[in-house]
């Protein structure tokens, strides 16, 4: 049995040096740092040390000291493979990006693939893609004939709605969670692709059902997500996904930000206005609790959607 570790039971964050070690150090702009930092071992060493100070920071309170050592680790990785914006945004102190930067989702889920289910299932009590069969059924919808698994993860969709389509397509932006995808023998293709970027420049046909849980909060801006997810999926299909929330008078009127567990949270009039803009009649939309973190409910939303 694969061990796991304990610190990444409450959070699934991604080690900075491993992010540094994967290849990434050649892409950083050297008029971005001096000459000394042009040295692949001490942005290494500088990357994780204003990291890992940051975080140290954020756990005693002190907001103000983590931004900076955040906002060092941006100067360091202008590319912000560690998220360090994404920390900034959740503490109040910086924008929230457009979405959480590629690589850093990549990496993420790279380094916890062989224990992400009993992480997040066991140990946070993650069960979206459990919910999803039901879902389906109080509306009547399936069988499918080509269903697309979006952030299909190590395919926990996949394994319960494989009976339900001829077809069944898997897209993850981490190849480490592809792999383990392709261990359940039940997908027909699979593809490592950033979902986004999948739906606009794919030659696949179009899709009866398109899933996608516990994709949204790696996203803030999601109109080209959903203009991508009108384009594939076929008139009187369906769209079943989910997000994550936090209460209006947090919100704000803001149709996201990033909540203090690092991921977007989205309000339930902006998703409401995307998928009608888009052509989705929303069929339903329930609140759920996504997972727990550190003992906390995250509530969220369970969506089905029909293509008009």
């Amino acid at each position: 049995m694969t061990e796991v570790d304990e610190d990444a039971i409450e959070h699934i964050s991604p080690n900075p040096i491993r992010i540094w070690r994967q290849g990434y150090a050649q892409d950083i702009d050297p008029g971005a740092i001096s000459c000394h930092e042009s040295d692949p071992a001490f942005v290494e060493s500088a990357l994780a040390e204003a990291y890992n100070r940051g975080l140290d920071l954020e756990k005693a309170g002190d907001r103000e000291g983590a931004a900076a050592a955040y906002r060092e680790v941006l100067r360091l990785d202008p590319e912000d493979r560690g998220g360090a914006s994404v920390r900034l945004a959740s503490l109040g102190l910086g924008e929230a990006p457009a979405k959480a930067p590629d690589a850093y989702v990549a990496a993420l889920f790279d380094q916890h693939a062989e224990v992400f289910e009993t992480i997040l299932v066991d140990q946070l009590g993650y069960c979206v893609p459990m919910m999803i069969p039901d879902l389906l059924a109080r509306h009547g919808a399936g069988p499918f004939a080509r269903l697309l698994d979006l952030g299909c993860g190590t395919g926990l969709s996949g394994d319960v709605l494989c009976e339900e389509a001829d077809e069944l397509v898997g897209v993850d932006i981490s190849e480490n969670m592809i792999e383990m995808a392709h261990e359940k023998e039940v997908y027909d293709s699979l593809y490592v692709a950033e979902g986004e970027r999948f739906l606009a420049e794919t030659e696949e046909a179009s899709f009866d059902l398109i899933v996608a849980t516990d994709v949204l909060p790696y996203a803030g801006a999601l109109e080209g997500l959903f203009t991508g997810l009108s384009a594939k999926t076929v008139s009187g299909g369906f769209l079943a996904f989910s997000t994550e929330t936090l209460a209006d008078e947090t919100l704000a009127g803001r149709d996201y930000m990033v909540g203090p567990r690092q991921r977007f949270a989205h309000a339930e009039r902006y998703i409401r206005r995307l998928l009608d803009e888009n052509g989705f009649d929303c069929l339903e939309m329930s609140p759920i609790v996504v997972r727990y973190d550190e003992g906390e409910a995250i509530d969220g939303h369970l969506v089905l959607a029909r293509k008009r």
